[in-house]
């Protein structure tokens, strides 16, 4: 049964939280997604009611937040726990100066909080709670005097002044400096320079030994008061890393109290799938695709053969590497890109048969996106009627697939919500971005619909909504449901964008490093020698197994560059663009030859560019094909694996005749000649 549609299996419960804000039943009714019942105080003077709804055995949608521990422990003791799901239609719909025409609203966002989400997989991090604590002077000291009731703690301190000796060796105190750092909470492994030992016989400031370097060190926590740049790339995302400036005493307590907590098994979320066989990185040491290697802001990511590989236990979760990933190899995980797409579509759909228009998506995350929507709430108007609020892990997942069925199901805009300084580097989403526009712009559906909303403020949240730019909605709105793997999704997205498309054309040219493309291909230049098929991780590339032929889907092709990169004639180029004429055709034959035949047995072999081009560069340039001789002996390059040997054998051809190579001069050589000729040979 398609989830859009209404159904008697689910129950529906809508409050008008003590009347604070008008719910539209007739709206409601017909849209919600099952049995509408409604209530204005359900958590207090209704709670019966509550406890009726949950001992029904149908599954149950709660649209309220608030009161979500207390409709919980309801459901715990009618066993109901699995079967109740809560939204928010409070903050996120009914508290507008538009909550009069909020109804097609409410109804969208209690249909899609039905949609089921999959099971989060965790990554277990444990920590014995071995902490180095990394700093300057006395400071550190202190810390580790702090912690030592709680972690196993060692002080190192980097180019140490006048620092005073602790009057009792509660823990080491050592001089180092941190040269490289890898790992994570639980593991991590440091090198350590200037590295040496203090004396016991410090008086009135610590002395150390003779430092040396390379020394190495392991620990479950860094807490680094140094003051100096972080030890990692993006130091605030890795887990068991805590910072602070040695300048600002209240950092230093929140790590002294976070540090304190960091022993024992710790669960995180697994962010990315990734598939190995799909990841286009590299192919025989040829260096391929490489957008998620430039985007990691923690170093997650690193190269690991023909493909990468994700440490799940530094992933911080931004998501740039699936929304930038061309062959679906990294996808995200929290939720899958499918299980997005599905509550999407939900959305959408059941808010154009509620009778609602021009939809405008905000993603927006948890952290930040859901208290400024609060507070835009509660303390100013709302948000507009027509903003359908969809919260996701980190809006920097976000990818092409998303944005295009969003449009394809009929929204008029979409804004991502983030910090006025975001956690996390947006170079990736705003790239996808300019994708997205590009495609949606030469669609004829508008310009600059997809845009970011940077800003910590509520007010200026709800100004840059009423000024969304509304693009033109299709006709015929998409209705798919999104299966098989992401490229698959992606690809059917886009398909489906370009079929419901205001004005569509076959052919969209974009930006270097978009997912999509074609090739030109010098075809004069062309040996068919086929390094490019054999590079090509996404099948793009073919040949015939019967004739010698190059064929190319254009469809599949993720603009790796690993054919360009492997192309020995060097005859091949990307040429990014979205052309979807080409993607409607079958695979196109880009060049094909009649196989070259033995000039002694007629037996096929090879193709006559290749026979052709190797004769060429061997003709007069090598030592074998040279002269009168040469000419005769490079008949055998026309020759099948079989007749070459025969003719080599019977002629007593021997390849490995070379001449023997001048005797390289050598310093005795000049003054043996200068010997010989009367000089002396020192002058």
């Amino acid at each position: 049964m398609d989830p859009v549609k209404n159904s008697e299996n689910r129950l529906v419960v809508a409050c008008s939280c003590e009347g604070t804000m008008p719910l539209d039943e007739g709206t409601l009714a017909r849209s919600c997604g099952g049995t509408l019942r409604t209530a204005s105080h359900l958590c207090r003077h209704q709670i019966d009611l509550a406890k009726a709804l949950m001992a029904d055995d149908r599954p149950i949608t709660i649209g309220c937040t608030q009161e979500a521990p207390l409709f919980s422990e309801l459901a715990e003791e009618s066993g109901a726990e699995d079967r109740v799901t809560f939204v928010n239609i409070r903050e996120m719909a009914g508290w507008t100066r538009d909550a009069a025409s909020a109804g097609p609203k409410m109804a969208a966002l209690l249909a899609a909080a039905a949609e089921p989400v999959p099971p989060i997989q965790l990554v277990s991090l444990k920590s014995e709670g071995v902490a180095l604590v990394y700093g300057r002077d006395e400071l550190a000291i202190e810390v580790g005097r702090r912690l030592a009731d709680r972690l196993d703690v060692t002080i190192l301190l980097t180019r140490p002044g006048n620092v005073v000796p602790p009057r009792t060796t509660d823990f080491p105190v050592l001089k180092g400096t941190i040269s490289g750092a890898t790992g994570h909470l639980g593991s991590f492994a440091l090198r350590v320079d200037d590295y040496a030992l203090p004396s016991p016989s410090s008086r009135d400031r610590l002395l150390f030994g003779e430092g040396r370097n390379g020394a190495t060190s392991t620990c479950d926590l860094v807490i680094d008061v140094s003051g100096g740049a972080p030890l990692f790339p993006a130091g605030q995302l890795r887990n068991g890393y805590l910072r602070a400036d040695p300048r600002d005493p209240a950092a230093v307590e929140r790590v002294i109290g976070e540090a304190g907590g960091l022993v024992g098994e710790f669960d995180k979320p697994r962010f990315i799938s990734f598939d190995a066989g799909l990841c286009a990185h590299s192919r025989s040491k040829i260096t391929g695709c490489t957008r998620c290697l430039e985007l990691c802001p923690t170093g997650a990511i690193t190269p690991a053969g023909d493909h990468v590989a994700i440490d799940a236990a530094v992933c911080a979760g931004c998501g740039a590497c699936a929304s930038v990933c061309p062959t679906g190899a990294a996808s995200y995980a929290l939720p899958p890109v499918d299980a997005l797409m599905r509550r999407l579509r939900t959305l959408l759909m059941t808010y154009r048969e509620a009778g609602g228009r021009d939809p405008v998506i905000l993603f927006h995350d948890s952290d930040h996106g859901e208290p400024l929507i609060g507070a835009l709430a509660r303390f100013g108007d709302g948000l507009p009627a027509n903003v359908l609020p969809v919260r996701v892990n980190e809006v920097t997942q976000i990818g092409p697939e998303i944005f295009a069925a969003i449009f394809a199901y009929g929204a008029a805009g979409a804004r991502l919500l983030t910090r006025a300084k975001p956690k996390h580097d947006l170079t990736g989403l705003q790239r996808g971005l300019a994708t997205a526009n590009a495609i949606l712009a030469g669609l004829g559906y508008g310009s600059g619909l997809v845009t970011l909303v940077e800003t910590d403020d509520p007010d200026a949240l709800r100004a840059a909504l009423d000024r969304v730019e509304l693009g033109r909605r299709p006709d015929q709105p998409a209705t798919f449901l999104p299966h098989g793997t992401k490229r698959n999704i992606l690809e059917l997205a886009v398909r489906e964008l370009h079929r419901a498309a205001p004005a569509p054309v076959d052919a969209i040219p974009l930006d270097t490093g978009a997912p999509f493309g074609g090739l030109n291909i010098d075809t004069s230049g062309c040996t068919l020698c086929l390094s490019c098929v054999g590079a090509c991780p996404t099948h793009a590339l073919s040949d015939n197994p019967d004739r010698p032929m190059l064929r190319f889907t254009e469809s599949l092709c993720v603009q790796c560059g690993l054919c360009a990169a492997t192309c020995p004639e060097h005859v091949i180029a990307l040429e990014p663009r979205l052309d979807f004429a080409a993607w409607n055709e079958p695979r196109r034959i880009v060049k094909e030859e009649e196989p070259f035949h033995c000039t002694g047995c007629g037996k096929p072999f090879g193709t006559r560019s290749a026979i052709e081009r190797v004769m060429s560069k061997l003709r007069d340039k090598h030592w074998m094909f040279a002269g009168a001789e040469g000419q005769d002996r490079i008949r055998v390059l026309t020759l099948c694996e079989d007749c070459r040997v025969e003719i080599v054998v019977n002629e007593s051809f021997d390849p490995h005749a070379m001449p023997e190579r001048p005797r390289p001069r050598t310093t005795e050589d000049y003054l043996r000649e200068r010997e010989a000729s009367g000089r002396d040979p020192l002058n």
